[in-house]
């Protein structure tokens, strides 16, 4: 399980109501329930779950109320909310602002529970209703125990728009590369050399496919550059069956040069409208800690499952290449994580492992299908992958823009 920075419940549209996140080792779950909260002296229960639990009121006008003194170990805040309007809430350190905790998307007339570890120290609830300042209620300071749970100094939609800016540069750089593999593609398909095109298809992939984090902002381009079959009605004789994946599936399945030079002008041509546009396309900074995580949850549903491999085998390489596409988002977002992820060179060097474990199935340039490992080596795969998975969530909760004001 990935350590973390906070402890933190997502909002109904991403886990879901009756949802548990586990986070830092500390579990996080929701309840929701009606009616007024419970007079503070009779919350300070031990419920079913052998826990404390503390009713606190969650307002513009009596934010944190129910909870006047602390007591160190885990527990439980049952957040109701009496207001008319959705809220945010966080469990705060009222000097430095680091957040221990955090409920989102908090109805009016619900109540949710957020578990946390409490130490020695000082803390504070902060209301973030909809549409309104945010609200800081009083501080309650605990003398004894150990230390508390994971806290992090909240990351702003303003501290993420330098490492935006600076990936979109990047990617303007990928796309420039790109145009260029992809018309070398084009130019051995229009002139017959099916081995050339072969020997072309790849680079010119991975090439994309590096260019993961900003695929939410290419839009309708990436089904035309990088789409499969997936809900095609006439699956890879389907006409809108396009891309890279439409050309490895002539490519490695006896298709004609002629059949191919249509796709391939128009996956050239699709690449190359991309890249003349980018300058005016703006990524939301908001995406790219959540990107970080995506790729390689994204690279173990399908390149490792053999899901996007459409017959040149090359499902390990594709793997490998999105590893380059992690980096370079955590490259940017490194100077906002090295004081707010404990295990970030942990991190890194489990890519660094990825890598050379990927790295092994090259051999004179030509990758190892995954067909063709037995059982263990596929295990010991999506093991590390898997366990990557789980580490850069953390990265994703940490880097989730959240409000100060």
């Amino acid at each position: 399980m990935p350590p973390s920075g906070l402890a933190k419940f997502r909002s109904p549209r991403v886990l879901g109501v009756g949802s548990v996140l586990l986070v830092g080792g500390l579990l996080v779950a929701s309840t929701v329930a009606g009616g007024r909260p419970e007079d503070g002296a009779r919350s300070r229960r031990a419920a079913a779950d052998g826990l404390r639990h503390t009713t606190v009121e969650v307002s513009p006008g009596h934010c944190g109320r129910g909870w006047g003194s602390g007591r160190p170990g885990t527990q439980v805040f049952d957040l109701h909310n009496t207001s008319d309007a959705a809220a945010e809430v966080y469990l705060t350190s009222p000097r430095g602002g680091a957040v221990y905790g955090e409920v989102e998307g908090l109805g009016p007339g619900t109540t949710r529970q957020l578990r946390v570890r409490l130490g020695r120290g000082a803390y504070a609830f902060r209301c973030l209703p909809d549409d309104a300042d945010a609200v800081t209620g009083p501080t309650v300071r605990i003398d004894g125990g150990g230390r508390p749970g994971p806290a992090a100094a909240p990351v702003t939609e303003h501290d993420l728009i330098p490492p935006a800016l600076d990936y979109q540069r990047w990617v303007a750089g990928g796309l420039d590369a790109l145009a260029g593999r992809t018309g070398t593609l084009r130019a051995a398909i229009a002139r017959g050399d099916l081995a050339g095109a072969r020997d072309a298809w790849l680079p010119a992939h991975l090439a994309y496919e590096r260019l993961g984090a900003a695929y939410g902002a290419f839009g309708d381009a990436d089904q035309q550059i990088n789409g499969t079959t997936a809900g095609l009605p006439g699956g890879d004789r389907d006409p809108a069956f396009s891309g890279f994946h439409r050309l490895e599936h002539g490519l490695w399945h006896g298709q004609s040069a002629a059949a191919l030079r249509a796709p391939a002008a128009a996956l050239d041509g699709a690449v190359r409208k991309l890249r003349d546009h980018w300058a005016q396309t703006r990524m939301d900074p908001a995406d790219l800690g959540l990107r970080a995580h995506e790729i390689l949850e994204n690279t173990l549903q399908s390149e490792l499952t053999g899901r996007t491999d459409y017959g040149s085998g090359t499902s390990l390489a594709t793997a490998r290449a999105n590893l380059d596409g992690t980096r370079a988002v955590l490259t940017r977002l490194r100077p906002l994580l090295v004081t707010r992820y404990p295990q970030l060179p942990h991190v890194e060097a489990e890519l660094d492992r990825a890598q050379r474990l990927l790295d092994g199935f090259r051999t004179d340039g030509r990758w190892t299908p995954l067909h063709d490992l037995d059982r263990g080596r596929r295990e010991r795969i999506d093991a590390v992958f898997g366990d990557l998975v789980e580490r850069l969530a953390s990265v994703a909760t940490l880097c989730d823009a959240r409000r100060t004001v």
